[in-house]
């Protein structure tokens, strides 16, 4: 098996890699910096980190947004924190254009922190560890491990269309979707290569998933 972390110069890619090959030590973990490396290999895991628009234009300087979009449909494909939000049509941050693989925007936290009259002022981005809960069964994210701990960085979160996608949401001042899924893709908003021992078992998850 050759899993390829996607590799076009945007996100935290080695330790993504670091983390496969901890939970996966006899399987090929590789960068893939071109559309070919990413058809050759068996398993796909899309990081992304920083603006939308900045890692959407460095993805189609290295003409690697076709490939992606091919390996969301015909691989099992994991995308971690900007790699859901590109999933989506459109984000607020930049008015970028995503790869439009599902129906929905990617929005801000509010600018202020304030979430709703009489709340705390929780501070933009959401930084730190905060629960996931499951809204249906899926084997990446088992129900029986909803309510796990895992680690956030971001200032947007993606608004799907379409609920059925939704796999699991987390509350912080307001309730986001924090992980998507649909056929052979799972996509989160968290970090599962910063996320401690719950990381790590959802990464061997994705390894052993045979959608």
């Amino acid at each position: 098996m050759k899993i390829a972390v996607i590799d076009y110069g945007m996100g935290n890619l080695r330790s993504v890699q670091k983390a496969l090959q901890a939970v996966a030590p006899g399987v090929e973990v590789a960068l893939a910096r071109t559309p070919r490396e990413v058809r050759e290999a068996d398993r796909i895991v899309f990081p992304g980190q920083g603006a939308m628009p900045d890692c959407m234009g460095a993805l189609q300087r290295q003409e690697m947004h076709e490939a992606v979009a091919w390996a969301a449909r015909e691989r099992p494909f994991l995308g971690i924190c900007v790699g859901l939000q590109m999933l989506f049509e459109r984000s607020e941050e930049g008015g970028a254009a995503g790869l439009g693989l599902f129906a929905g925007e990617v929005v801000r936290f509010p600018r202020d922190g304030a979430f709703a009259p009489g709340q705390a002022h929780l501070k933009v981005p959401h930084m730190g560890w905060n629960r996931v809960e499951n809204v249906r069964e899926h084997p990446i994210l088992p129900v029986q491990g909803s309510g796990e701990r895992y680690y956030f960085v971001h200032s947007y979160y993606v608004a799907p269309r379409d609920d059925s996608l939704v796999l699991a949401r987390t509350d912080y001042g307001v309730v986001f979707a924090s992980a998507v899924a649909h056929d052979n893709l799972v996509a989160v908003q968290f970090h599962p290569e910063k996320s401690g021992r719950a990381g790590l078992a959802l990464l061997e998850r994705f390894v052993r998933w045979a959608p």
